[in-house]
């Protein structure tokens, strides 16, 4: 069964569309972050599945050994894990300025109390 083969895709397809729904749909600033942060997640396995050789072995060389897999994708999906932590600290902190200087992290609250002013 091919489809049982390629249940990586389908869940960096369920959780993108997942991630991509909560940014859009929610109000919370809060939830706005976690659905990014689950829309990045599912970007991550993307690469990785696609960096997968089959029948594939680490990169040392050694004799009777043909084919390798490529580690590039997985050390910059390293480097962007490292990245995604750093921008969802930077988000919430953010956010907590916002609760302080308008009293709510609900994005409609924040656009009346600006059109008011």
């Amino acid at each position: 069964m091919r489809i049982l083969e390629l249940y990586n895709y389908e869940i960096a397809i369920l959780l993108s569309m997942i991630g991509f729904y909560t940014v859009i749909s929610r109000g919370n600033l809060v939830k706005k972050v976690a659905g990014l942060n689950i829309f990045q997640t599912s970007v991550f396995i993307l690469y990785i599945s696609l960096g997968v050789v089959a029948d594939g072995t680490v990169p040392i060389l050694r004799e009777g050994i043909e084919r390798y897999s490529n580690p590039v994708p997985h050390v910059l999906i390293l480097t962007a894990i490292v990245v995604g932590v750093a921008t969802t600290a930077v988000a919430l902190a953010l956010i907590v300025r916002i609760k302080e200087a308008y009293g709510t992290v609900e994005e409609h609250e924040i656009h009346r109390q600006d059109d008011t002013l």
